[in-house]
């Protein structure tokens, strides 16, 4: 019997306190603005177009000048290129964003692509890994051995080279010479025979 007179005590408590939540609050006068009448909000969208036709920087040129010490901190950063590299790069130069996660992602890609033997997809793949993570042993030597299936031994040379240049002592570094030495022995083999058949 006590426990049911506590639990109605408890529920007449709360459907009490839920009634006052719901009644609308008592109208203070006539000095109360409703917040649903547009004449403030058309107040502040007039004074922010009267704002907008003038600029609140008095000086609104942007400085593109370096700054005053400049040549003298960084002495290279304004260095001539020689003309072969200035032909070569142009006056545009695309910059992309160095991203170890994108290269990565491309990479994986590219492991897919080469595991299916679609090696010019997976060219593609490593290709675009150096493209976001520049000097990345592992794309290069990927692209080597695309370009090894693919029968252009000449593009494949530079990056074994580059894989060799970049992780010396690597896991992929016997291999990476024992394809340079397979690849360099028909070119040898070549530049010979046109050199005894004068």
């Amino acid at each position: 019997m006590r426990g049911w007179m506590l639990v109605v005590a408890l529920s007449a408590c709360l459907s009490g306190g839920a009634l006052a939540q719901q009644s609308p609050p008592p109208d203070s006068g006539p000095e109360q603005k409703n917040p649903a009448s547009p004449q403030p909000d058309q107040d502040k969208s007039r004074d922010r177009s009267a704002e907008a036709g003038e600029s609140s920087s008095r000086d609104t040129r942007i400085d593109l000048s370096p700054p005053k010490d400049d040549a003298k901190n960084h002495p290279k950063s304004g260095a001539d290129l020689s003309e072969s590299e200035s032909d070569r790069i142009g006056d545009v130069q695309e910059l992309h964003p160095w991203n170890p996660y994108r290269a990565t992602k491309d990479e994986e890609v590219g492991d897919y692509y080469l595991r299916r033997k679609n090696y010019k997809a997976a060219l593609a793949r490593y290709q675009d890994a150096l493209t976001f993570k520049d000097n990345d042993a592992l794309a290069n030597f990927r692209m080597a051995q695309c370009y090894e299936k693919l029968d252009q031994p000449e593009e494949a040379i530079p990056h074994y080279q580059a894989y060799l240049r970049i992780l010396p002592q690597g896991p992929l570094s016997k291999e990476a010479r024992k394809a340079l030495e397979k690849l360099r022995a028909p070119a040898k083999q070549t530049s010979e025979k046109a050199s005894a058949k004068p």
